[in-house]
């Protein structure tokens, strides 16, 4: 979890109020938490939730990010803190990119992270 997220308090917007907030939003608002993403796709795959959107537009995500995401899960923390500093992806792993490799829970992870910054033209 990233503690930044906080339950919102009285008063405050949740994600069920009329405004329309991604999940990638809500993470940023502290309304949701990075492992509640499974549940935001459940709600898009119902059809209750995003319904005339992609799945990553629905998550609030860029193609890239989707892709980068479903073949490397836990870049998932990287994808929002790159939104928080206002950065790219990209930018963001290149500032953290040996935390990211150290981070990762296989060789293979290290590999698909090794692959996609080829894929990208950073190594």
């Amino acid at each position: 979890m990233v503690s930044i997220l906080k339950t919102p308090s009285q008063g405050e917007k949740s994600r069920f109020d009329e405004v329309y907030m991604s999940f990638i939003d809500d993470c940023l608002a502290g309304y949701a938490f990075l492992d509640e993403i499974d549940d935001f796709v459940d709600e898009w795959h119902d059809g209750t939730a995003g319904v005339g959107q992609e799945l990553y537009q629905y998550l609030g995500m860029t193609r890239d990010e989707y892709g980068f995401w479903m073949t490397t899960p836990s870049v998932l923390p990287y994808i929002i803190s790159a939104r928080r500093n206002r950065r790219s992806l990209q930018e963001e792993i290149d500032c953290d990119s040996t935390r990211l490799a150290a981070r990762a829970s296989s060789k293979e992870e290290v590999k698909k992270l090794e692959a996609w910054l080829r894929k990208i033209g950073k190594l």
